[in-house]
């Protein structure tokens, strides 16, 4: 396969036809354009078929950090469409063939890690309580998008106590608060 073919194959696949293809082989910023147009298209779709396959093609791009980019936008978007951990695991383990194709090591360990962050993430949603040795495995952007979005108390007190960042601790300890029940 070769560039061209490509970024053809995902436009005409995702019904996207106002791109000039030859102008997004010659531009990777039109490129990434048309790539988070297709991941938009791609995670939309209720069929879960395509992702496999709409992934390897982005990964392809000798542009490694825009395909990273795109890549990681569908692990988001799937992320915040599924109904729990083990369907998310169950798809982003259809992806980690196509992932470890990567030659180079960030962009393939930066898609891993969000995957991790996201299976945590919904862990959690569930139910689940981390310990302190648990947040600490997921990046400081996971830990930020937990202490604005738990509802739980407990999250919210673990991530105000052991979060990374201050400014994230700051984050967790005003929402903590506010959903902790007055006393008068």
């Amino acid at each position: 396969m070769n560039l061209r073919s490509d970024v053809a194959d995902l436009l005409t696949g995702a019904g996207i036809l106002d791109v000039d293809v030859d102008e997004a082989v010659a531009d990777e910023h039109v490129r990434g354009s048309a790539y988070r147009r297709v991941v938009s298209v791609t995670a939309s779709s209720r069929s879960r078929d395509r992702d496999r396959a709409v992934v390897a093609t982005i990964l392809r791009d000798p542009h490694e950090m825009g395909a990273r980019t795109a890549v990681v936008a569908l692990v988001d978007r799937i992320a915040r469409k599924v109904t729990g951990p083990a369907e998310f695991r169950q798809w982003s383990a259809g992806l980690l063939p196509e992932i470890d194709q990567l030659t180079a090591e960030e962009p393939r360990e930066f898609i891993r890690r969000r995957i991790h962050d996201w299976l945590f993430h919904l862990s959690v949603e569930e139910g689940h309580v981390p310990t302190s040795a648990e947040l600490a495995k997921v990046t400081d952007w996971m830990q930020r998008l937990l202490a604005e979005e738990s509802t739980s108390l407990a999250v919210l007190t673990l991530i105000a106590e052991s979060g990374n960042r201050k400014k994230t601790r700051n984050i967790a300890k005003d929402r903590a608060r506010s959903r902790k029940p007055r006393t008068r």
